[in-house]
């Protein structure tokens, strides 16, 4: 299929939606490089996030324009919604994040306007990806949309809060001088890769064609299981590496000199080990959660099990009690 005639096919408002996610991602980035925000733990995420965002959307509108989504072994519709809901939760944060720890740190002029603009935009970035997550839904198709189930909230709650935590662990300087620390730091990544796949696959319909050697409540266990326990060190070992003072750490906030120094961020390297600390317990207490939902429905349903994938939408042709816990 040519360019033009994959341009043709095309829907405009799709196209329209991904031009402006493009232009609003690439804008806050580049402000945000012109604040030299790179050497900084939050402002190297909220870079990293932009860029993701931006290198996603261009790839999804080359597949389009090429008229490549056919070839794709799942449901484009779905990958799109997946895509679209994640991406506008993760723009969100991230302008909550970067709006808070640089706006009111820069005295007025050039440099608190570029902060204010790149928020703003990294803003509209996520109003793009949520007004796209809608248009899914109701333009014509095979996607049928509806509330998610609790599990399902469970779900995206587990990889919303990872999301947090990265922003908060993006200073090196947390966890470096530390091997247990550094187990931390994996056990969030690996927990939030395996999420991940979990969303993506349950959200593109892989598992419904039946395209995967692993079906999908076997990936759910799996990940919730092993999510527990990899979590369950974590909210042992962070803490304890982190504020106790035989272990290197800092239990007293005044220790920390860079809580006294007020023209930083309003997060000082303290509070952020506090909150990361928070977070993963209750992040922890949400993977119990699921799992404890995954066991009441290995022993209430022995037949024919519901598929509950979590997502808001399920194929048309589906089973209308699929997603009913």
């Amino acid at each position: 299929m040519s360019w033009s005639s994959g341009l043709a096919s095309t829907p405009v408002v799709g196209f329209s939606l991904r031009v402006g996610q493009l232009l609003s991602t690439c804008v806050s980035f580049s402000l945000g490089a012109s604040l030299g925000i790179w050497e900084e733990g939050m402002g190297n995420w909220c870079m990293f996030i932009w860029c993701l965002c931006f290198a996603m959307s261009l790839i999804i509108s080359i597949v389009e324009l090429c008229g490549q989504q056919s070839r794709l072994p799942c449901s484009w519709d779905g990958f799109l919604h997946a895509y679209s809901f994640y991406f506008a939760i993760i723009c969100i944060v991230t302008s909550l994040i970067f709006g808070t720890s640089y706006i009111q740190f820069f005295s007025p002029g050039p440099a608190r306007n570029h902060a204010i603009t790149a928020t703003t935009f990294s803003c509209l970035a996520a109003l793009l990806y949520a007004i796209e997550v809608a248009w899914v839904c109701v333009r014509p198709g095979d996607m049928v949309c509806f509330v998610p189930t609790f599990p399902g909230v469970l779900r995206r709650l587990e990889n919303y809060l990872a999301c947090v935590i990265f922003a908060f662990i993006s200073n090196a300087d947390l966890y470096q001088h530390q091997p247990a620390l550094g187990w931390c730091v994996a056990v969030y990544s690996i927990c939030f890769v395996l999420g991940a796949v979990n969303y993506f696959v349950n959200g593109c319909d892989c598992d419904n064609d039946k395209k995967l050697p692993l079906r999908v409540p076997w990936l759910l266990w799996v990940q919730t299981v092993l999510s527990v326990l990899l979590y369950a060190t974590a909210v042992i070992l962070w803490p304890l590496y982190q504020f106790h003072e035989k272990l290197g750490g800092q239990p007293q906030r005044s220790s920390d000199m860079s809580c006294s120094d007020q023209l930083t961020t309003l997060v000082c390297i303290w509070d952020q080990r506090l909150v990361v600390a928070i977070l993963t317990g209750i992040n922890l207490l949400v993977y119990v959660a699921d799992m404890v939902y995954l066991v009441r429905e290995a022993f209430v349903w022995t037949e024919a099990q519901p598929r509950d994938s979590g997502f808001f939408f399920s194929r048309a042709v589906s089973s209308p009690t699929s997603d009913v816990p």
